[in-house]
């Protein structure tokens, strides 16, 4: 379905029922269906609302507005309205540092946070040849094959979601391929992240060469002290994709810790 919010329109995958929402923020050069096995392998018990951020899927690609409070306004407004009484954020990635970015603000519902591969709070430092360098890799089928071997994951995807994930980032508009790494990768949120007072869990690839388990470790446990971090063996930075399993279960054992919570909520 489809969501006016912030002045645009996006595309909302739902399904399920229940009394919890989990609700899906995906990476840069994602989409709503990077999310579909991970919702598959979790229990009948549970609401899914997962999102096509602004400039992907089949949510609107306006020009502008892919900074962070841009991107939680957007977010905000899809849970006004479907009226989430009581959700949990799950963030990958990119998605993972929005989720941080809107469990700052201690919004009504939000119950807890799972952070899948995230982006740290801190400021990734970059030169700007490097960042025009990650824009590039979103340029054509061949640049995607590419960062998916050598940066994103660690092992081969099987063909169907290798093609998912060429036709998910060659569809991104060109403004939020350039904002990440340009604008809101950039952005410090650290401030911000002290003040999440939900809990929080941290799923990372043993393997990741993104944001590795140990730049986690000091880069982003320190502001969020209270969160648990747990590594996925011989796995990489697409965990939703290569190790669908392993994050439902993890996302199931992190739900059942929040019961108390859930039924005082």
């Amino acid at each position: 379905m489809h969501i006016k919010t912030n002045g645009i329109e996006l595309n909302v995958d739902l399904h399920g029922t229940g009394d919890t929402t989990l609700l899906y923020l995906h990476y840069w050069g994602g989409s709503a269906r990077t999310w579909r096995a991970v919702t598959d392998a979790l229990p009948g018990d549970v609401a899914h609302v997962a999102v096509d951020l602004r400039g992907w899927g089949d949510s609107a690609k306006p020009d502008a507005g892919y900074g962070l409070a841009d991107l939680a306004a957007d977010v905000h407004g899809v849970i006004g309205a479907l009226a989430l009484e009581r959700y949990v954020l799950v963030g990958h990635s990119m998605g993972g540092k929005l989720a941080q970015y809107l469990a700052s603000d201690s919004p009504a519902g939000l119950v807890g946070l799972a952070l899948v591969a995230p982006s740290p709070p801190l400021p990734l430092p970059l030169a700007t040849a490097q960042r025009d360098a990650m824009v590039r890799a979103y340029d054509d089928a061949a640049s995607i094959h590419a960062t998916l071997d050598h940066v994103l994951t660690a092992g081969p995807l099987p063909h169907a979601l290798r093609g998912q994930v060429v036709e998910d980032s060659l569809r991104g508009a060109p403004a939020a391929k350039r904002a990440w790494p340009h604008g809101a990768m950039a952005e410090d949120i650290t401030d911000r992240a002290r003040r999440i007072a939900v809990p929080v869990t941290v799923v990372s690839g043993e393997l990741d060469r993104v944001d590795p388990p140990a730049a986690l470790l000091t880069h982003l446990l320190p502001f969020i002290p209270h969160a648990v971090l747990e590594t996925v063996p011989g796995r990489g930075h697409l965990l939703p994709l290569e190790a669908p399993d392993a994050v439902a279960h993890a996302i199931r054992r992190f739900i059942a810790g929040l019961a108390p919570r859930l039924q005082s909520a």
